[in-house]
């Protein structure tokens, strides 16, 4: 078996897996790879058959079509011009390889004259190999470093352009809140020349500054399960991209339904975070005075935690003891939500102010208590409102400082307070009392100086 036989294939063989490794096709160019790979079984196959049966006379006219191909792919594809020095290193022997064919079908003299001829130049052939295949391989580590810096530059454009995108955000972003703050204050400015039903709009508007802090908390809550479902599902993806690969259905199959369960809980906790911003959305808008079934019960109970966690906001060092009795019978009741609502918030957070008040007298054995209770009551006699055969109640009771006699007559009228200059608008219960007597209900207080402090709403059900 003569070296021309091993030479050629042999040279297709590691010329293709030169391609491979140098383009990494198996990486950036996946269709060229699975061509090559196909390329490469076939030239084995083939190489095989060659020295079986030898039939090189006829496989040699195939790696020469092959070389051809191989040329005129790397000199027309320009994914391909890296390796174009290496093609022109080889490109001598494979002349030479076609010129000893071409000259064995014209004749055996013939070609044994050219092959005289060719013994002098396959020295200058392998010297010209060896040149270019330095030279390739220099050209080659220039090539990987620049690769390499251009992909370290594309990565350094890539991080400057997201911290520019973020700063562009935040300065836009802090830009329309300076904006939106401006026009807010400017627009309280013109509330004070207006009227007083000007002055009741700025009201509700405080009564939304109250809570943001306790929003902020009760958002904050669904959106901490929404962060660490949606990092665990990032997890479980990546778990199940490797079982797939292993072909591992019983595990892909366990893993989507993890996924499916994550998801389940970020949608829940989603959809929590969404009935807050909602609900507080009512609570900033104008009245629309179109009353809906509303459970009092869960109104109540929101804007309780809601209070406690805006004051907290304020004064981390508050604690009270919440204590709550819903009657679970006490079904829907047709009011304004967003109106009821701000009683109930208006008087909460009266009844936490107190409590802290008195927390900060240090007396002896003194703990903070703010109570909330709602009750269905069957009407009769004095208790009875506008004809109404049924009544809910709702009760509000805190252990603070209670509410001055000298004052009890005064505290629903506009601008009264016993607040410090500052701390409120005076116009809180007044609200709040002309928001019942429009649902067609009665608002109550019951007080001891010093002791307790508690307001009852009367609706008709």
């Amino acid at each position: 078996m003569s070296f021309e036989l091993y030479s050629l294939p042999l040279l297709a063989f590691f010329l293709i897996r030169y391609l491979r490794r140098t383009l990494k096709t198996y990486e950036f160019l996946p269709e060229w790879d699975a061509i090559f790979k196909k390329a490469l079984y076939a030239i084995v196959l083939l190489f095989t058959i060659e020295v079986i049966f030898k039939i090189n006379y006829v496989t040699v006219w195939v790696w020469d079509a092959l070389f051809i191909y191989l040329f005129w792919l790397t000199f027309t594809k320009d994914e391909f011009y890296i390796t174009r020095t290496v093609m022109v290193a080889i490109l001598p022997l494979v002349l030479i390889s076609y010129v000893e064919h071409i000259s064995k079908l014209i004749g055996v003299d013939f070609s044994k004259r050219i092959d005289n001829y060719l013994d002098y130049i396959y020295p200058i052939a392998f010297i010209w190999l060896f040149a270019m295949l330095y030279f390739a391989f220099k050209q080659r580590k220039n090539y990987d470093k620049e690769i390499h810096r251009k992909k370290q530059e594309k990565e350094h454009n890539l991080m400057m352009a997201e911290k520019k995108a973020e700063l562009e955000f935040l300065v836009k972003e802090r830009t329309a809140e300076l904006t939106r703050q401006k026009a807010e204050l400017e627009h309280t400015i013109e509330e004070l020349h207006n009227t007083q039903t000007q002055l009741v709009q700025s009201e509700k508007m405080a009564s939304l500054g109250e809570l943001t802090a306790g929003i902020a908390h009760e958002i904050q809550n669904p959106l901490n399960f929404v962060n660490n479902f949606s990092e665990v599902s990032v997890e479980l993806i990546d778990d199940m991209t490797s079982e797939i690969k292993k072909g591992s259905v019983t595990e892909v199959m366990e893993i989507a339904a993890d996924i499916k369960e994550n998801l389940l809980k970020i949608s829940h906790h989603g959809k929590r975070a969404d009935a807050i911003v909602k609900g507080m959305l009512q609570h900033s808008r104008s009245n629309s005075g179109h009353k809906e079934p509303t459970d009092l019960n869960a109104l109540t109970d929101e804007y309780l935690r809601l209070s406690y966690h805006g004051l907290r906001a304020k004064d981390k060092s508050f604690n009270a003891t919440m204590e709550t009795h819903f009657d679970e019978d006490m079904g829907k009741v047709s009011v304004v939500p967003q109106d009821m609502g701000r009683v109930i918030l208006n008087l909460l957070t009266n009844a936490f102010y107190s409590v802290n008040k008195k927390r900060n007298l240090n007396l002896k054995g003194y703990s903070p208590m703010v109570s909330v209770s709602t009750k269905r009551i069957i009407a009769s006699g004095k208790t009875s409102l506008n004809g109404s055969s049924q009544i809910v109640e709702i009760r509000i009771r805190d252990n603070g400082s209670g509410i001055p006699k000298k004052v009890l007559d005064k505290i629903y009228q506009p601008f009264f307070t016993t607040k410090p200059t500052g701390e409120g608008t005076g116009l809180g219960l007044s609200l709040s009392y002309e928001i019942v007597k429009a649902h067609k209900g009665d608002l109550k207080v019951k007080t001891k100086e010093g002791e307790y402090a508690e307001f009852i709403i009367h609706l008709p059900a």
